[in-house]
């Protein structure tokens, strides 16, 4: 199960970076009286009560910004409110209910996810009953918050713990329970991406169907292949355009949100044509989402044996640089070549992202980790790593709890990570990796002592 995504929306002005920078207790998000800073999406993973999960900022919902970024801060929130377990619908109680606070409630009435709201600014009780009208949006009484005098913290992280699903352990291991996998199909236009699909329709040993896709999508087909079930998601081809008018901004938006949509991306390429801009903004995306992805160069019978495979592996190492972990295969999908190989292998990295891994399995690669290359000085200290632990799942999401996170820096967090896929169960998929400060009280043992005496 993926870490919880508890959301913040809200109109301008509502102070909804106000609130993220206190919930999260430490100031994260620029807090300006000028409507429109916050733009793109800001998150941090929080624990309270011993229960993980992000939070998400938000730009205020109906800004018209001034750099034509409008579009822009709207997609953004579209994919945190896509994303979210709960949504925190910010209200200003000085204000009173406007206009656009209906608007926003509107939105949010078509959404599955239980909504809060939070009367915010409510700085005293004699505030409160300026609030009671929010009542009236449908979404039950509203929490009264306020960032300036600390008020109702605690209330509100409780609500969210409330509506964070519980995890039972078993989400790994029981077969019967194993959920269909979706595989977007993504690349630029003429690499096969629509025979793919056909030669899986006509494929042996597979049952095809069509089934009703989410807004805005195409018919998703699903398929069953020896026994086990997933969706192929098709996607248009892609190319360069920066017009909204045209067909092809609007088939980005659409493979974007396939590929959020996805537990496994195919990547295709045609084998006789070199990677392009296009490639490598999808990969880019990919990447961003968190998505396990293969590599797929299809068509290869064209070549006719004349070009290794190695140079097409080293010019794709070399090209996706951030990926470098992800599998590639080799097809003709016109024949139906190495077609089942790819969907076996797609069906390996879906479980290998909803893999969790024991703590003590965990910690005691990560004291190996760590003996075997210490983490470098700052400022003249060598900053302690004390022990780890699994969150979530697609992606597995680890929290690093350490003595100062910010002297863990890029390149031995990636020394981490490629150990964690040599010695864990996630050799293929990407990896999100938190760092966190142990707190005064947190008595848990150091697994870097010894190690970090000895390196």
């Amino acid at each position: 199960m993926p870490v919880p995504q508890i959301v913040i929306v809200g109109r301008p002005n509502v102070g909804k970076s106000s609130l993220f920078n206190w919930l999260a207790g430490t100031k994260i998000a620029i807090v300006d009286d000028q409507p429109g800073i916050t733009r793109d999406r800001l998150t941090h993973l929080m624990c309270h009560e011993d229960k993980f999960f992000e939070l998400v900022d938000t730009g205020g919902m109906g800004f018209n910004d001034a750099d034509n970024l409008t579009k822009h801060i709207e997609d953004q929130i579209t994919v945190a409110i896509e994303s979210a377990n709960l949504i925190l619908f910010v209200l200003d109680t000085r204000s009173g209910l406007l206009p656009m606070d209906q608007e926003v409630a509107k939105r949010l009435r078509l959404v599955k996810v239980p909504v809060v709201c939070l009367a915010n600014k409510a700085d005293a009780e004699s505030l409160d009953s300026m609030a009671e009208e929010f009542h009236r949006l449908g979404f039950g009484a509203p929490i009264k918050v306020s960032t300036q005098q600390n008020r109702n913290r605690g209330i509100v992280l409780n609500r969210i713990i409330d509506n964070i699903p519980e995890h039972d352990g078993t989400e790994e291991e029981s077969p019967d329970a194993e959920p269909e996998m979706k595989v977007a199909i993504v690349g630029r236009r003429n690499v096969g991406k629509s025979t793919f699909v056909n030669t899986l329709a006509h494929a042996e040993r597979m049952i095809v169907s069509e089934v009703p896709g989410t807004t805005r999508d195409s018919v998703d087909v699903r398929f069953e292949l020896d026994g086990k079930a997933f969706i192929a998601i098709d996607t248009p081809g892609l190319r360069k355009g920066k017009s909204q008018r045209d067909i092809d901004f609007y088939g980005t938006h659409r493979a974007q949100r396939s590929i959020r949509r996805a537990d496994v991306v195919l990547l295709f390429h045609d084998c006789t044509e070199r990677i392009g801009k296009v490639d490598k903004q999808l990969c880019d995306y990919i990447v961003g989402q968190y998505k396990p992805v293969i590599l797929v160069v299809n068509k290869w019978d064209n070549l006719a044996g004349s070009m290794p495979t190695e140079k097409w592996v080293n010019y794709l190492h070399d090209t996706y640089r951030t990926v470098r972990y992800a599998p590639i295969a080799f097809i003709t999908a016109k024949t139906g070549k190495n077609v089942k190989a790819l969907l076996n292998h797609s069906q390996m990295l879906f479980k290998q992202a909803r893999q969790r891994v024991g703590t003590g399995e965990l910690n005691r690669m990560l004291r190996d980790a760590v003996k075997r290359k210490a983490p470098p000085l700052y400022k003249n200290r060598r900053p302690k790593i004390y022990y780890a632990t699994q969150v979530g799942t697609q992606p597995p999401t680890i929290v690093l709890f350490c003595s100062q996170p910010a002297a863990i820096d890029a390149m031995y967090q990636r020394y981490l990570l490629n150990q964690f896929r040599d010695h864990l169960e996630f050799d293929e998929v990407p990896i999100k990796l938190y760092l966190r400060r142990r707190s005064a009280s947190d008595s848990r043992d150091d697994i870097g002592s010894e190690a970090l005496a000895d390196a």
